[in-house]
């Protein structure tokens, strides 16, 4: 089947290919040099990431669930595709997944992106992102029910109100994976005067259970504010602990939110069966606790989050009783 599903998230870009039924999963970053000229994209960008000389410019084209970057973007999704179909471009349709809670002009970018990338689109098709969300954690989301699903991404978290197929209520709030990070390299430098990257305040956030469990703090690397030289510091837990909690709050916050304006026959639903969670930040520790804590609900936790919303464009390109869910924009 001549198909390809795309998943762009702002971290990583899934494209589903339709032909043999694999995944890519590649960073979705570019490194440009100053002329303008294609240097590196996905994985072997994202290793230059915080390294790259001033002459290479590396940004990630999505910026809070939506595009800023449309060229780069394109560029992106261009090699990827031409990579699966290794170098022959052919005719295919496409399924992309949107967003809700953004504006009308943010959801036809994602449509002109893909209609403009030079791959030879016949057909494209939009599904939205939380209705793939939940086909791909195996809900049967065309059922008359409400079912809540969080996708905790990078930069950040949409919360969703599904019945029969379509969404009852969505927000988009920007609080993430690159929130969390965010927060950790603040609360470093204002404690300790020491500048870290965000890939070293990422590897102390995924690793914080693991250090709690053996009662050792984190060791990182960094710039000394007040000398200016590379030195190593060790940062108690506790401190990581507060940076998460705070983030969590706003999150959680947001959840009630969206369950205060929810019909009463859908939350009746929702209070059954819980709320489902994924996306790639969804496994930040003490996480699902929280939340479960915050909203008094049963957190049902996705077995694929990273992978949850092309898992679900894979099976409405594969079956066709999921077919009815994505549309052609007008």
């Amino acid at each position: 089947m001549n198909s390809f599903g795309i998943d762009l998230g702002t971290s990583n870009i899934k494209i589903y290919d339709g032909n043999d039924g694999h995944t890519l999963i590649e960073k979705n970053i570019i490194a440009v040099n100053d002329k303008g000229d294609l240097f590196a994209y996905g994985d072997s960008a994202y290793e230059m990431y915080e390294k790259a000389p001033a002459n290479i410019h590396i940004s990630y084209p999505l910026c809070n669930g939506v595009i800023a970057e449309l060229k780069y973007e394109q560029t992106l999704v261009r090699n990827f595709l031409t990579d699966l179909m290794k170098g022959n471009v052919h005719p295919a349709d496409y399924y992309v997944t949107i967003p809700w809670d953004v504006t009308e002009v943010e959801k036809r970018a994602f449509y002109d992106l893909v209609k403009e990338a030079n791959v030879k689109a016949k057909k494209i098709m939009i599904v939205e992102k939380a209705v793939a969300d939940g086909i791909g954690m195996g809900i049967d989301v065309l059922n008359a029910q409400g079912v809540l699903v969080v996708n905790v991404g990078f930069d950040t978290t949409e919360i969703s109100i599904l019945s029969l197929g379509g969404i009852v209520l969505s927000k988009l709030i920007k609080v993430g994976g690159l929130k969390f990070d965010e927060s950790i390299r603040n609360a470093i430098r204002t404690e300790y005067s020491l500048i870290i990257g965000g890939k070293t305040a990422s590897f102390v956030k995924n690793n914080l259970l693991e250090l709690e469990e053996s009662g050792e703090p984190a060791v990182v690397y960094g710039r000394d504010i007040v000398t200016g030289l590379p030195v190593e510091r060790s940062i108690p837990t506790d401190l990581v602990d507060s940076c998460l909690k705070e983030n969590f709050t706003t999150i959680i916050d947001n959840i009630r939110v969206i369950l205060e304006r929810t019909p009463p026959e859908l939350a009746a639903d929702i209070y059954k069966h819980g709320i489902y969670l994924t996306g790639g930040a969804s496994q930040t520790a003490k996480l699902v606790q929280q939340i479960s804590a915050g909203t008094g609900l049963k957190v049902n936790i996705s077995d694929s989050p990273i992978t949850s919303v092309v898992d679900g464009l894979a099976k409405i390109i594969e079956d066709e009783h999921y077919r009815t869910v994505a549309y052609a924009p007008r």
